[in-house]
């Protein structure tokens, strides 16, 4: 027998922010990762719990303690250069998580949380359609996994989705996510290096957390593989201006630079999702995926509290 509470695995940006959505909805959430989140769930309502997600013995334990009727994967290393570094590990990974769960949850409601490097980028929007063609190891690794899972748990549905930015504070780490980093450093008064050749849809990390929820609780069919991109098709430099702008800080700060001379040399050129299904769904049709101005002018006074403004 399954419950209704919700297990979210990986408790990394897109992870903590769907365990907290479902949480502030008054829902039973586990955030379970190898380390704790850098934003404390138990705060927020969410409870989390320490779980190497490749240990099958490990997450069976877990799963027969909790019995959540919903699962949602956010796992697996996801550094794109370095998983180009460490293919074989990055592989490993992501198909030993979603084989587990898989085999250990098939009468849980499963979302895995996908991405748009499962294709090669020629195309400057990618439907459910496209043909799948992995950019990358981190791309391969993906497509592998979701087609583990498929198999084996026929009910999951494969949530790919596009470039997800949010707050984060300037002491998470290195890796922050693209807008956080440009808004901090713009904030600081520091120039910015920005592929102009690079182009992504991006989505705010509360509409991501929303479409997720929606797909949770879903009463009826859903497709195996559904997109979530949002509405504008930006090059990052373009999208690092209009962060500038929200932010007030001088739009000479960006420097658009070719994508060969930055860390997103082996993304795809089109990072783009687009979805012909989403919109169709019940429940999911009534659901605003805001643009990149929307979202910049949302998150601008996160990052004006936590930051000196530029002088």
């Amino acid at each position: 027998m399954t419950g209704e509470s919700t297990l979210v695995v990986g408790s990394g940006l897109v992870g903590t922010g769907i365990a907290l959505r479902l949480a502030w909805a008054g829902e039973a959430v586990t955030l379970v990762s190898r380390r704790p989140p850098a934003l404390p769930p138990h705060r927020y309502g969410a409870r989390w719990a320490a779980l190497d997600a490749t240990d099958t013995r490990a997450s069976r334990r877990l799963l027969d303690r909790l019995r959540p009727g919903r699962v949602v994967l956010v796992h697996g290393p996801s550094d794109v250069t370095w998983c180009e570094a460490h293919p074989d590990e990055a592989l490993a990974a992501h198909v030993a998580v979603a084989d587990t769960f898989a085999g250990l949850a098939p009468d849980a409601r499963i979302v895995m949380i996908s991405t748009d490097n499962v294709f090669d980028g020629t195309s400057a929007h990618h439907t459910e359609s496209t043909p799948v063609s992995p950019a990358n190891a981190y791309g391969r690794a993906k497509l592998e996994a979701e087609r583990v899972l498929l198999d084996k748990a026929p009910r999951s549905v494969i949530l790919r989705v596009s470039l997800v930015y949010g707050h984060e504070p300037a002491d998470a780490g290195k890796w922050l996510n693209f807008f956080a980093a440009c808004a901090h450093r713009l904030r600081r008064g520091e120039p910015v290096e920005a592929p102009d050749d690079h182009w992504t849809t991006p989505v705010l990390l509360d509409d991501v957390a929303e479409v997720t929820a929606a797909l949770l609780h879903a009463r009826h069919p859903l497709p195996p593989v559904l997109h979530l991109g949002g509405p504008d098709r930006v090059t990052r430099a373009e999208w690092a201006t209009v962060i500038a702008g929200a932010l007030g800080a001088p739009a000479g700060l960006v420097t658009p630079v070719p994508r060969a001379r930055t860390r997103y040399a082996s993304r795809p050129v089109n990072a783009c999702l687009t979805s012909g299904l989403l919109p169709t769904l019940p429940g999911l049709g009534g659901i605003t995926v805001r643009g990149v101005h929307a979202g910049a002018h949302l998150l601008a006074p996160e990052f004006a509290a936590a930051a000196p403004p530029v002088a």
